[in-house]
């Protein structure tokens, strides 16, 4: 029995009003759910896609996204738009973000000079449980701090739901297989787990897990995106196809191969929910491969034209809301330079909070400076203490805490690495050196380290420092050093060679020091050595003899190169004085002094060096004491390796090189460059020492390999005093 008050709501014209009402709630347009695959470049076409839907005005209303699809559904769910996605992925320098390194601009002064004194790029890193091996050719750091630049305007989202469009991401774990669906949490984190590539990222720990790239359980979310209640999905598959045998050239052709196949059985159970309201997108990526990020725009073009030609996307523009699509809201990002009130550092490495604290450079009270923070991760990782650096802000009622997060290196901070260097003139001089440098680091909290370098060879070396900084930021520091030191030593009169002596020298001493931020460091010492020199071959009447030295010093070093084999800009300069005074104890008084500066410039492939040198010695003292030894492409070509020696020099040069071909990103593939170099200069003695080259031109063509052992160089040499070589180099640029 219907109600008087029933029935006096039907008699009122607000019935047809709730009918409306009614049906046009039912006839409302369907929530569309966004599916996004993994496939490492081949992902970039997910931006293509992305813009043609805003091109179209179709509405996307959740993203669920694996590996690849969480980096560009991530970023799109958190107000990118795809213009703006498309500008980024093509502006990237993929090669720096797929890798550990930082640039070398940002890494402390001491590491950069360990490029130099042992040029083999391979390590291993111990503690005291013996060489331990990564979980992962890359620790993820540059791709962790990137995605942290580039949301952390979402510092302050912990649900995922909360974002511009709702996301999810998926990720393994690879302890039980398990899938993991990320809806909240740090969404960095998220993304950076969903891509962690076994074998090539090491995994991603998180609230006791240890997880793995998404695209071992789940390379194509449609379950995950259907239960975030959308009615229709547009699912971009962009999986590799299958390499023939003769496409499979290296380890990581191998490694995307097995992913390949680890995945397809996963994605074609996804693929086989799909309904005929759904629509399946799957670009034509042609030889596009998991490494191609070269390809960038070619891949988004794939993307983009999956979307214009196939046939329901009409059928769904036809029935579009008139609103801008929810991804595309770039003015809903919060503030990305928020005030930053308090700096917090959550360390679990060897040194004092402190050390790390005096490497980062954001001011208290002052807007977040992001470009500059980036390169404070990348010095806090340079100094080798840590597996991971990363920051967060977290936002407060009242104020802004920048965190600062580091964990410590699970295979230890401890270092050994192998060294090599060989030359060959083709004419029967050959020579070899080949050592190791031993690195033990964080011995106290300051960041102490003891460093030895063994050697042997046509040098032998022995030499090991304590270096211990004497404040939090490292800038002063005393490093006391014992050497020993062994070389040949050929000894030149009127133009002709009349004995080899080979020189030994035992010594010890004491630098004070300061670091010049990144670039440089200024050094005082004393030290006390003893030596003789013997004639090794020549004129046997020619005397051998013994000398006292006690030296006072004075070093300035400054290096930026951008990269210490084949630089493309910075520079590299080092001024050294010293004398042996005899009221310290050495034999005779005398004076050296060397000089060298050398500037990186290119354009393109294109690549200049040009470089002044100069070294002097005052006062008679013996040639096989006090020379200076030159020779070799780029050092008075034509001469072979270390031929000139000489008590004083000058020399001008210019060495060109251009890159022949980049190389693939995740490939063997090594660069090639090929160029050559222009000298002028002199070599001479002092007294009775009677020797002079006079001015000669030199030159030199070469052809050069960057390879995991270091640089190659191949070429000949010549020069205006009628020597010619043939030569080839390993371990050792110019």
């Amino acid at each position: 029995m219907r109600t008087p008050l029933i029935r006096r709501l039907l008699r009122t014209p607000l019935l047809p009003v709730l009918l409306s009402l009614f049906t046009g709630l039912a006839a409302a347009e369907p929530r569309i759910g966004l599916v996004l695959s993994g496939g490492g470049a081949r992902g970039l076409a997910h931006i293509g896609v992305l813009q043609e839907l805003e091109r179209q005005n179709i509405p996307v209303h959740a993203i669920a996204g694996t590996s690849m699809g969480a980096v560009i559904g991530g970023l799109y769910a958190a107000g990118y738009s795809a213009d703006e996605l498309a500008e980024l992925a093509q502006e990237l320098d993929w090669a720096t973000i797929m890798s550990d390194d930082p640039a070398r601009e940002d890494i402390p002064f001491r590491r950069k000079q360990d490029d130099r004194d042992f040029l083999v790029k391979q390590r291993l890193s111990f503690d005291r449980q013996g060489v331990k091996l990564p979980l992962g050719l890359l620790q993820g750091q540059n791709i962790g701090v990137a995605l942290e630049t580039l949301l952390v305007h979402t510092n302050e989202v912990d649900d995922f739901d909360r974002l511009p469009i709702p996301f999810r991401t998926v990720a393994t774990d690879i302890t039980t297989g398990d899938q993991v669906v990320f809806q909240r949490g740090h969404l960095p984190l998220a993304i950076r787990a969903s891509m962690a590539l076994p074998g090539f990222f090491a995994p991603v720990r998180h609230e006791g897990r240890m997880l793995v790239d998404g695209v071992l359980t789940n390379n194509l979310p449609v379950d995950v995106a259907r239960r975030m209640g959308v009615d229709r999905l547009i699912v971009v598959d962009i999986g590799t196809p299958l390499k023939s045998k003769e496409q499979l050239k290296s380890v990581f052709d191998i490694m995307d191969q097995t992913t390949t196949l680890l995945t397809r059985n996963n994605t074609e159970k996804q693929l086989a929910t799909l309904g005929p309201n759904d629509i399946l997108l799957q670009p034509e990526l042609g030889d596009i491969g998991f490494g191609s990020f070269s390809e960038v725009p070619a891949a988004i073009l794939a993307g983009s034209q999956s979307l214009q030609q196939h046939p329901m996307t009409l059928q769904l523009a036809a029935r579009q809301l008139q609103t801008s699509p929810g991804g595309n809201l770039a003015s809903a990002r919060p503030q990305r330079q928020p005030i930053i009130h308090e700096i917090r550092i959550l360390n679990s490495g060897k040194v004092d909070d402190r050390v790390i604290r005096s490497l980062v450079r954001q001011e208290v009270g002052e807007p977040l400076n992001l470009e500059r923070l980036q390169k404070d991760m990348g010095t806090i990782y340079g100094t080798d203490y840590f597996s991971r650096v990363n920051y967060e802000v977290l936002h407060g009622e009242q104020i802004n805490t920048l965190v600062i997060r580091t964990s410590g290196r699970e295979t230890g901070i401890n270092y050994l690495r192998p060294g090599l260097s060989l030359s060959d003139d083709f004419k029967g001089g050959s020579q070899y050196n080949i050592g190791a440098s031993l690195r033990v680091n964080g011995v106290n909290r300051l960041g102490a380290e003891w460093l030895t370098r063994v050697q042997l060879g046509q040098q032998q070396l022995a030499y090991s420092e304590f270096y211990q900084p004497l404040d939090y930021g490292s800038r002063w520091f005393v490093a006391p050093f014992a050497n020993a030191e062994s070389r040949n030593i050929e000894v030149i009169e009127d133009n002709r060679p009349v004995a080899d002596y080979r020189q030994q020298r035992y010594g010890t001493g004491f630098n004070l020091g300061r670091q010049i931020s990144n670039n440089g460091e200024i050094r005082f010492g004393m030290s006390r050595y003893w030596g003789d020199a013997k004639v090794r071959v020549g004129e046997r009447q020619r005397p051998s003899f013994s000398f006292d030295e006690a030296f006072y010093s004075l070093q300035i070093d400054r290096d930026t190169l951008d990269n210490v084999n084949f630089p493309r800009s910075g520079d590299d300069a080092r001024f050294i004085w010293r004398q042996s005074e005899p009221d310290l104890g050495a034999s005779e008084r005398y004076r050296q002094i060397d000089v060298r500066l050398n500037r990186a410039y290119s354009s393109g492939p294109h690549s200049l060096i040009a470089g002044l040198m100069a070294g002097r010695t005052s006062d008679d003292v013996d040639v096989a004491q006090s020379s200076f030894q030159l020779g070799g492409p780029g050092m008075f070509s034509g001469y072979r390796q270390d031929a000139l020696t000489g008590q004083n020099f000058n020399l001008a040069r210019a060495v060109y090189y251009r890159r022949l071909m980049p190389g693939s990103l995740l490939s063997v593939n090594l660069p090639i460059y090929l160029g050559g170099t222009l000298e002028y200069g002199r070599v001479y003695n002092n007294g009775s020492n009677a020797f002079d080259t006079d001015y000669i031109a030199a030159g030199s063509l070469l052809l050069g390999i960057d390879t995991l052992l270091g640089p190659l160089i191949l070429g000949i040499g010549i020069n205006e005093d009628d020597q010619q070589a043939l030569f080839m180099r390993l371990g050792q640029t110019f």
